[in-house]
């Protein structure tokens, strides 16, 4: 196990009742709140509603930034810092998924910073020194966003889709209740499922191949996330199966599972371009290319996915070599994202054009690696197999 440092200050409201604490968090802020959201979801559910509710009595003054987008872009994170700025906002409360989560810290700390955000944070990785307190109310379980200090954002105009940490860009607290997912399109939890897999297995799948607690913590998340989806994509009100689905992306990025890992993120900066360039749903991508770059990396990796296809998929060892057990760990996968959960299977179906792929492989960062240190050409081949 190598050495690390853990710290997570998010305070969690998990429950069916959640909601019921967002008075008491209100009242540790000042009065100005900006509420941040995406499309006309909330408001067709009644929770627009109820949080303005929450929001008067406990006397705020209330401005809004909605219309955000998926793949949330660096138009509305200028648009959210000039609210703040102008009305000295003291709060900014998220009310969506990861996108909307995502866009409101980059505001957070790009509203008190001088300068361009971008330029700032996601080109040249300054270190932030402040930021706009961030709370949140989860609807859509996927990204993990609420339990962690990243945020990603899409510059359109450059094709990019940055990452950028920091401290200040923890949410102060986090309201998950189950209940709110229920009126999920399928398209999006299947997105949502996806995303979370993906993030269990780009910290699982990593060196030291001996970290027996983070590896048995992230197998048995990676198990419930399987199980859980299986439910709730036949019975989607199945509180247990969503409670689950929430609890376990949410667990997937609060850091416990990269500790004393070297993980490896190659399949999201794979994938980071397509979104960036063709508006790819992020989890839409991921089920396409996360289990084509394990295919390419089977070999390097053996040891590691032979374990995961047994302690994940169930896979029996006997007389097979690590290297068939890999591969049929990888077809279990492929199986749950493209006939358990539907999600489409070749870059094809998700309107990418072949043409794309030298660009998309310029735009990769290819420092994320664990088992294997890939090249240009490595993702442009990765890129054909999955078309």
């Amino acid at each position: 196990m190598n050495d690390f440092m853990y710290y997570n200050p998010v305070r969690v409201h998990f429950g069916a009742d959640a909601m019921s604490h967002l008075p008491e968090e209100l009242g540790k802020f000042g009065a100005n709140v900006l509420l941040t959201y995406g499309g006309g979801s909330i408001k067709r559910t009644g929770l627009y509603d109820r949080v303005l509710d929450v929001l008067r009595a406990a006397g705020k003054s209330v401005y809004e930034l909605s219309g955000i987008m998926p793949n949330p872009r660096t138009e509305k994170v200028y648009e959210g810092i000039e609210l703040c700025r102008k009305h000295k906002i003291d709060l900014i409360l998220a009310v969506g998924g990861g996108s909307t989560i995502d866009c409101s810290k980059a505001i957070a700390v790009g509203a008190p910073a001088e300068g361009d955000f971008w330029e700032k944070f996601y080109v040249n990785w300054e270190s932030a020194e402040t930021g706009i307190p961030l709370g949140v109310i989860l609807t859509i379980p996927a990204t993990g966003s609420e339990l962690d200090k990243s945020a990603v954002i899409t510059n359109f105009a450059t094709g990019e889709k940055n990452c950028y940490d920091s401290e200040y860009e923890f949410p102060r607290f986090a309201i998950l209740d189950p209940t709110l997912t229920y009126s999920l399109p399928k398209n999006q939890m299947v997105n949502g499922i996806v995303d979370t897999m993906s993030h269990l297995m780009e910290l699982y799948i990593s060196p030291p191949d001996d970290d027996f607690l983070t590896d048995n913590l992230a197998e048995a998340a990676m198990r419930t996330e399987i199980a859980a989806a299986r439910r709730a994509i036949v019975e989607p009100t199945d509180y247990e199966a969503r409670a689950n689905l929430m609890w376990t992306s949410s667990f997937a990025l609060c850091g416990m599972l990269n500790n004393g890992k070297k993980t490896d993120w190659e399949s999201h900066c794979i994938e980071h371009p397509l979104s960036a360039l063709f508006d790819v749903a992020h989890g839409a991508g991921l089920a396409v290319v996360h289990p084509a770059y394990l295919e390419y990396i089977c070999e390097s990796a053996a040891p590691r996915l032979a374990r995961f296809a047994r302690n994940v998929w169930g896979i029996d060892p006997a007389g097979k070599s690590e290297s068939e057990q890999a591969k049929e760990g990888i077809a279990a996968l492929k199986k749950f994202f493209h006939e358990d959960l539907g999600a489409l299977a070749t870059l094809r179906a998700l309107g990418v054009p072949e043409s794309c792929f030298a660009r998309v492989a310029e735009l990769t960062d290819l420092s994320c690696y664990s088992y294997r240190q890939l090249t240009a050409d490595d993702v442009i081949e990765i890129l054909r197999r999955c078309y």
